[in-house]
């Protein structure tokens, strides 16, 4: 109990107190049997937060999720090309030149670490590459994650770099876990894609569109929702968490169907409230577009989703491993 308890005893006001209500309703809420969703922006998997999401997905703390095409494709580089990593724990003093020589040397930096080009993105296209032909030879269609879900599982595991358990798109693998991936093409990967289809490689069809996508997702919502409902935990903004928490009043009013609201919401994010910031704007505005309701928890943590994330999850796994011990715990802080 060693991280609950620390957020028992030390976060008590501001964004620590949001960090431990956020942590102690998403308990309260799966173990009760609810479901959680997440939805996650930025560049997360290469600031590997993959340590602590991969095992709570294993625990059964996350039952779905919406990523960008960078987190899911990134989850893997870190699998396969960890160790040609390198790292800049001085990048905010860098000038042009040093970002111009980092480029040199065939690296894509993300704030303070890279990707290396030849190790993933090349590595990685020599396996997937062949997959999307033969899907237009077939004339198969996917999902851009389930494409990913069968490269994941194509890698040899003498090849890994990365630990493996400590790889979320693996463990999302394993588990078969609904996953949308809205705006795909804004990837390295869709990129790539995009590329072998002007040339006249790979057929654009094989690939499911965000319209269909949604369309699916429908009827995911509906099964996560069964039972004590699902609940909506967003780390960023834009698309990655718009796209999804759209589908209940999408549900409502376009399908004219009864829909369950999500039962919970939690929002990570550095972004301050501004005029028309989604990525800002507190969760009451979603009352208005029949997101959430009045009765809904709701949280928001402005901070650091590099910081926070690991804590919220480290203290879940903890619960969901003694949950007796936890909740005595939780009791005894007077919660």
């Amino acid at each position: 109990m060693k991280t609950l308890e620390f957020l028992l005893k030390n976060y008590k006001n501001f964004n620590a107190r949001a960090t431990r209500d956020a942590t102690l309703a998403y308990w309260r809420h799966v173990e009760a049997g609810g479901k959680m969703f997440w939805a996650v922006a930025g560049a997360m998997s290469s600031a590997q937060l993959g340590i602590t999401l991969a095992p709570a997905i294993r625990a059964g703390l996350i039952h779905g999720m919406s990523v960008t095409g960078a987190n899911l494709e990134e989850s893997l580089f870190r699998l396969v090309a960890h160790h040609s990593y390198k790292d800049f724990p001085d990048y905010r003093y860098f000038r042009k030149s040093d970002d111009t020589r980092i480029l040199e040397d065939r690296m894509r930096r993300v704030t303070d670490t890279s990707i290396p080009e030849d190790e993933a993105f090349r590595v990685v296209e020599k396996i997937v590459v062949p997959m999307w032909k033969k899907a237009g030879e077939t004339k198969t269609r996917k999902f851009w994650h389930e494409y990913f879900y069968d490269l994941v599982q194509a890698v040899d595991p003498k090849s890994y770099e990365g630990d493996p358990e400590e790889c979320w798109l693996l463990a999302a693998a394993r588990a078969r876990l609904p996953i949308v991936v809205p705006g795909y093409e804004d990837s390295t990967f869709g990129n790539i894609f995009a590329s072998h289809v002007k040339l006249g490689e790979c057929e654009a069809s094989i690939a499911k569109s965000g319209i269909e996508y949604m369309a699916d997702f429908y009827d995911r919502y509906k099964e996560l929702a069964e039972g004590a409902g699902v609940g909506f935990f967003q780390i960023g903004g834009g698309i990655a968490g718009d796209f999804p928490i759209c589908v209940v009043p999408s549900i409502k009013y376009d399908l004219e169907e009864e829909a369950k609201p999500w039962a919970y919401f939690c929002q990570i994010s550095d972004s301050t409230t501004s005029y028309g910031s989604y990525s800002g704007a507190t969760p009451n505005e979603k009352i208005t577009w029949d997101k959430l309701t009045e009765d809904t928890p709701m949280f928001v943590i402005e901070s650091d989703a590099t910081i926070v994330a690991p804590l919220i999850l480290s203290a879940l796994l903890e619960c969901k491993a003694d949950p007796a011990a936890a909740n005595e715990a939780i009791k005894a802080a007077g919660f």
